[in-house]
């Protein structure tokens, strides 16, 4: 409750004998191979789960703790350093503070074009219309977002907007935006498991009931029993070896729950490739260069020394869409003109070296400690990057309810939203209303729960599943078989694509399954990361598969999807592809939009000749 003491959502009647609140002694897993029984499993109640504690997860918890739900956040990593601290540029809503002509019907329509009409209406429409009162309640909360002298927002351009919209806090907005969340989170109280692993969600007859998972560090089993859960675990992103997550997240793991719990996927091969991304140090490859750099003057420049958007987009240039751009940094470096390091440059020494710490110092300190070069003086190295899931798990209405009842999806790992191309700056503003919006449905299907079964057999499954794993005695290691499911996703599936490159992608995924089979997980003392990589591995393949098996049955060029063998758009595809668990693959009509938000989509028709060189 708002203001509460610490909430008690342990079943202390149920802890098993290790004791409400205990861990089971480090180690525990290991009985389960010689035959001894399960170790005790720790059990937890709370009105909501969420998994997953970045901006969605984050908005959610504070919109039920609000009405009065009790909530369990959970998380991979520290609250504190979520995937939505990496976010650079900006966060969207047509507040007008800059272009008063500015409005949420401009908003949808960009974001529809940008999205070449793959995305769902409503959500579109939704976004815009309830952004700028996202960006009024991240303010309320303290958000430090830039403002002119007399205390107004600050907007700047993005690629593919009409309008400046784009709030920023420098090039750090999303670490600005998760800290301003993650405070008021922890003013209302919201309690935090950040060292919880979920690894199968909990259903009975269509309804979830909970989820089960492990400590990372002791191991030890936990049943969470709840009336609702709402996945915000992020993308899968990290099945591409260069991409700008990092190592220990976005590896799929909401899809793999989603399938397995009996929800589909929507248009899994909608990736968004960013077109700028680090290319060395070798560690830092695919690190994220925000698009901020070109909304403030950046010029592209091959190793020619030519500014080469002046043949892809003469009029937008630079502030080309997403898709454009990326494109474009790969035709070049594709046809060598690209600098030795397989890149083009990224300039911005014309800036100046303070303009530069004033509005990019995030980007200028992540060249100096990580490449030791200074960009006031020196272009940067950049080459496109695997940057967001455009699709994800399939959400019916506003809401974002999933397949299963009592079960959310918000966030990255939802799908719907932003098509066949987010516009930049959308996947924030996405998290804070979309959270919001399924807190306050979750808040209300809690209040109208009656009671809720609990399925011991589905425990048993979800108990035996990590069983199995650790029976296993193979030579295999999991960290290695990931790296050759990013191999393959970045040699059959990048930013260019073809029937035969995606279809030897699927033979080579049944050799790493194969290989799969023969892990060895060994905890330790450090803990259990090898059991968590395990996890991390089937997340990435079943997300890999759909995919590859998606981008195979769209058979056009649309968007992000650059498909060499079908260079044209075809209104044929203008449908959203189903993924379901046993590999079947559906279609679904797009609605239309209002009339108003269609009419100011007319003044450009989507094109895309010339954009397919090779």
């Amino acid at each position: 409750m708002p203001g509460s003491a610490e909430p008690n959502w342990r079943l202390d009647d149920e802890a098993g004998p290790t004791g409400a609140g205990q861990p089971a002694a480090r180690g525990s897993f290991a009985g389960t191979r010689s035959g001894r029984t399960r170790p005790p499993e720790e059990r937890v109640a709370t009105n909501v789960l969420i998994v997953g504690a970045g901006g969605a997860g984050l908005r959610a918890a504070i919109e039920l703790t609000e009405q009065g739900v009790r909530v369990l956040c959970t998380a991979k990593r520290p609250s504190r350093d979520a995937h939505t601290v990496l976010a650079q540029g900006g966060i969207n809503a047509a507040l007008g503070t800059m272009d008063p002509e500015d409005s949420w019907q401009a908003h949808a329509a960009d974001t529809l074009k940008e999205g070449y009409w793959l995305n769902e209406p409503d959500l579109v429409e939704t976004l815009a219309r309830e952004a700028p009162g996202g960006i009024e309640d991240l303010l309320r909360w303290g958000a430090d977002f830039a403002r002119d002298e007399n205390g107004k927002v600050l907007q700047r351009f993005f690629g593919a907007h009409r309008h400046r919209r784009t709030c920023y806090t420098g090039d750090y907005t999303g670490r600005e935006v998760h800290r301003t969340l993650l405070r008021r989170a922890q003013q209302l109280r919201v309690a935090f498991d950040d060292r919880l692993y979920v690894t199968r969600l909990l259903v009975h007859d269509g309804r979830v009931f909970g989820a089960y998972g492990f400590n990372m560090d002791t191991g030890c089993r936990v049943i969470v029993h709840a009336d609702a859960v709402i996945l915000a675990a992020g993308g899968h992103m990290r099945v591409y070896r260069r991409c700008s997550s990092r190592r220990d997240e976005n590896n799929g793991d909401a899809m793999r729950l989603a399938l397995a719990a009996g929800c589909r996927l929507r248009d899994m091969e909608l990736v968004q490739f960013h077109p700028s991304g680090m290319v060395y140090p070798e560690e830092a490859a695919g690190q994220l260069v925000s698009e901020a750099v070109r909304g403030e003057g950046g010029i592209l420049r091959n190793a020619k020394g030519e500014r080469y958007m002046e043949r892809y987009d003469p009029v937008r240039l630079e502030l080309s869409t997403r898709d454009r751009v990326a494109l474009a940094n790969y035709t070049e470096i594709i046809e060598g003109r690209g600098t030795e390091r397989a890149a083009v440059y990224l300039d911005v020494s014309h800036l100046g070296r303070e303009e530069i710490l004033r509005k990019l110092p995030q980007v200028y300190r992540n060249f100096i400690d990580l490449a030791m070069l200074d960009i006031s003086r020196t272009p940067m190295e950049i080459a496109p990057t695997a940057h967001y899931s455009m699709g994800g798990v399939l959400v019916d209405g506003v809401e974002h309810q999933t397949d299963v009842e009592g079960l959310f999806a918000i966030g990255e790992c939802a799908g719907g939203l932003h098509g066949a191309n987010r516009l930049g700056g959308n996947s924030l503003i996405d998290c804070v209303v979309f959270g919001k919006i399924a807190g306050a449905a979750a808040a209300e299907l809690v209040r109208k729960a009656e009671g809720q079964v609990r399925d011991h057999a589905a425990i048993r499954a979800a108990g035996d599943e990590i069983d199995d794993v650790l029976s296993r005695s193979g030579d295999e290691f999991p960290r290695s078989i990931q790296r050759a499911v990013r191999d393959t996703m970045n040699e059959t599936c990048g930013v260019v694509r073809a029937e035969t490159g995606l279809k030897d992608g699927l033979r080579r995924l049944e050799e790493i399954e194969r290989r799969e089979q023969e892990i060895q997980i060994l905890p330790d003392i450090a803990g259990f990361e090898d059991l968590v990589y395990s996890f991390d591995l089937r997340s990435m393949i079943v997300s890999a598969r759909a995919t590859l098996a998606c981008a195979i049955e769209r058979r056009e060029t649309r968007g992000a999807h650059n498909r060499s063998d079908y260079p044209a758009l075809d209104p044929a595809y203008q449908v959203n592809l189903v993924y379901s668990s046993d590999g079947t693959i559906g279609r679904t009509d797009v609605a239309r939009a209002s009339a108003k938000v269609v009419e100011l989509t007319l003044d450009e028709e989507l094109q895309t000749a010339g954009r397919l060189v090779e």
